[in-house]
């Protein structure tokens, strides 16, 4: 169990259902279940990982999460240093409840990392701007304060002072993605949802930029929530792994955990799939059948059983509990403690 006193965000049964309409009057007639019913908790100083095929809803928890799109249903409980009254340390506030003055305190507390650094940076600002614009929006510091500020956290993620002067065309892509997180970082953030801030990258700059992650999450305490779909990398960056499919999390478990003793087949099928650099390793892949059921109309019972290799007659007409098959281990299958999953090493 986690400490209460040790959790910097609890989500409790969040939904995000988008709606489609349809016909002149735009009548809803369905709705797209993004996230359905997830539940999680994360301590600070972590790195929290959320993976997932594809369309699976990893990234629309974290937008939910960040209140970048409001949640249909659900709590996502934050301990904010910005919004504590004195005397407080911390005040814990719901994010998908928050007020806009207090959204605006909050945006303080809790950043965010994208995908591609290109088209998340304003190409007519110069990087100086770029990453000053946050302590800007917020009254934070005098001119001369956000300069010199600016100055340290380009040196903080291994960039030159000078090159604040720049534009972002002038850089590469790891160089681009270093800028946005020296931005995410100029609020001084508790925590930082990264949503898959290497896959743009290539490999030999995907291992500086997650060594820089690192580096930073050791240096200023940092809170991590990691979305990606590489394995890999996850394995390396995270200390607790939950994997989501079809809106849901089937698993989740410490990293090493999940690594040596996968307890899910949908688990089991995501390592399998990872390709490992060694000529004499044969892989022994899990083949899934069939696509990605529409989110708009899951299957009945375990959403994952028109896939899944083992499935019985009971995964078709009943969802599985989500339970803890060992310590700190949680998985929702109904047959998770009779099968034998194969690990899969991923580098």
């Amino acid at each position: 169990m986690l400490s209460s006193g040790n959790l910097l965000l609890q989500v409790k049964n969040l939904k995000m259902f988008f709606p489609i309409q349809k016909g002149v009057l735009r009548k809803v007639v369905g709705h797209v279940r993004a996230v359905d019913d997830v539940s999680l908790s994360i301590r600070r100083g972590e790195t929290f990982s959320l993976v997932g095929e594809s369309g699976c809803g990893k990234t629309t928890i974290g937008r939910a999460i960040l209140r970048l799109i409001r949640p249909t249903a659900g709590e996502v409980l934050f301990q904010s240093k910005k919004l504590a009254a004195s005397g407080q340390k911390y005040r814990e506030i719901d994010v998908a409840a928050a007020s806009k003055e207090e959204l605006n305190k909050l945006r303080q507390d809790m950043q965010i990392v994208f995908q591609d650094p290109y088209s998340t940076l304003n190409p007519r600002m110069k990087v100086e701007e770029i990453i000053a614009e946050p302590l800007l929006v917020h009254g934070i510091g005098t001119s001369a304060e956000r300069k010199k500020r600016v100055r340290t956290l380009l040196e903080a993620v291994g960039l030159k002072p000078d090159f604040g002067g720049r534009y972002p065309h002038e850089f590469s892509g790891g160089q681009r993605q270093r800028i946005c997180i020296a931005r995410a970082l100029a609020l001084d953030p508790q925590l930082i949802v990264a949503d898959e801030p290497v896959s743009a990258l290539d490999v030999s700059v995907q291992a500086q930029v997650i060594n820089l992650f690192k580096d930073l999450q050791k240096d200023l305490g940092l809170t991590y929530l990691f979305i990606s779909h590489d394995l890999s990398v996850v394995k390396y960056i995270s200390d607790r792994v939950a994997v989501v499919y079809l809106g849901r999390i089937v698993e989740l478990a410490r990293s090493e955990s999940l690594f040596a003793c996968p307890r899910h087949p949908y688990t089991e099928s995501l390592m399998s799939a990872v390709p490992v650099p060694d000529p004499e390793y044969e892989a022994e892949e899990v083949l899934l059948e069939g696509d990605v059921p529409n989110p708009s109309d899951p299957p009945p019972g375990c959403h994952f059983h028109p896939r899944c290799p083992y499935r019985k007659e009971l995964c078709s007409s009943e969802p599985p509990p989500y339970f803890e098959i060992d310590e700190g281990h949680f998985v929702a299958c109904h047959l998770a403690d009779k099968l034998d999953l194969r690990p899969v090493k991923t580098q």
